[in-house]
Formats: structure tokens, C-alpha cells, sequence
């Protein structure tokens, strides 16, 4: 499950996160200056490479598969997602660590990116569970969670102490292997909404 691999939909090419990417990821990561949103891991530009080196050691240390998001429309980088807390021998993972340009929120982006994901994780993987962990500032990221048909499991106090400083709340989300097929279909027919 480690192994870096591609996944493609009709928006989207999820593909496995490089050195290479490095000034894509920071143009993403400028079109809406995301890093200041402080309830988010978005790279500042100054911050791209760090934030690289962590997200590819995570992978070489078997807890990550970090995946760069590129546009099918036009070819560009529009963003980056991973699995993360990668657990083998209970058979499950979280998705997290990701964003989007400013320009492709409220699209097809993260429905297709979330139904690649999910499906190679429960028809690939067979895990019995996938997480999403959010910050408990981040209401926009936990309505989209709630949107996927992802089920609350509660909140984590004082779970996290981030860089600044702040000592986090961290919302917890996930999906069981017994949900998947209504939640297929669901993410399935809110993507047929958006134009081709």
C-alpha cells in the first residue's frame, strides 16, 4: 500500500507527490494565499521545500503516500492530498493533508479526488475504516467531510501542538467498509452534477 501509484478520473490525476513538483505545489498553494488560513497545512512559499521533504520522508517511513493533484482540464498542479496513519494490521488509514487552489474549490476536484481515494482504499486496500481529522476552526473543511457522508466520531481536546504554538482540537471524522457502497453512490451522483 506504500508503493507510490496513479489514480485518474475524468477531472483529476492523482499522482505521486516529487521533487519535481516542488514549484507547482507553490504556485497551488499562492492562487488564494492558503497558507495564511493558520487552521490549515498549506506551504507558504518559503515553506514549500519543508513541507515536501516532510510529506516524501513520511512516505520513505511507510506512514504517507502523498499524491500531487493535477487538473485533467489544463494540466496544472491545483493541489495535494495523502493518505496518512497508515495502519496494516487493523486495516485502516486516514485521507488528509489536503488542498486546493483557490480556483478549484467548490468543484469537481475534491468529490473525484475523495471517490479515488476512498475506492482504492476499500476495493484495493480492504481497509475497514478511512478517517478525516480536521481542525476544529476549520468549519469549511468539516462541512465538505460531512458532505462526502463521513459520520462524526467526536473531537480530540489538546490534540495536537502545532507550529505556532497552538494547541489544536482535532475533529474526527470516518467512513466504515459498510458504508461505502451508499457512500459510492452518493459521491458518484453528486459528481455527475457538474459539468463535463
Amino acid at each position: 500500500m506504500t508503493s507510490p501509484f496513479i489514480l485518474s478520473g475524468a477531472h483529476v490525476q492523482l499522482e505521486p507527490l516529487s521533487q519535481g513538483h516542488l514549484s507547482a505545489i507553490q504556485a497551488a498553494a499562492c492562487d488564494g494565499e492558503l497558507w495564511k488560513l493558520f487552521f490549515t497545512t498549506v506551504p507558504s512559499p518559503e515553506n514549500t521545500q519543508l513541507w515536501l521533504d516532510t510529506a516524501l520522508d513520511m512516505q520513505k517511513q511507510e506512514k504517507a503516500i502523498p499524491f500531487a493533484v493535477r487538473s485533467l482540464f489544463n494540466g496544472e498542479i491545483i493541489g495535494s492530498t495523502r493518505y496518512c496513519n497508515i495502519d496494516h494490521n487493523n486495516k485502516r488509514l486516514e485521507i488528509g493533508y489536503t488542498w486546493y487552489a483557490k480556483s478549484v474549490q467548490r468543484s469537481a476536484v475534491n468529490t473525484e479526488c475523495k471517490l479515488l481515494l476512498l475506492s482504492h482504499a476499500f476495493e484495493v486496500s480492504e481497509c475497514n475504516a478511512v478517517e478525516f481529522r480536521t481542525d476544529w476552526f476549520n468549519r469549511v473543511s468539516q462541512t465538505a467531510i460531512e458532505r462526502l457522508g463521513a459520520k462524526r466520531d467526536g473531537v480530540l481536546r489538546n490534540h495536537t501542538i502545532l507550529p505556532d504554538g497552538r494547541v489544536r482540537d482535532t475533529v474526527v471524522y470516518s467512513i466504515l467498509k459498510n458504508e461505502w457502497p451508499g457512500v459510492k453512490k452518493n459521491l458518484q451522483f453528486m459528481l455527475n452534477q457538474y459539468p463535463k
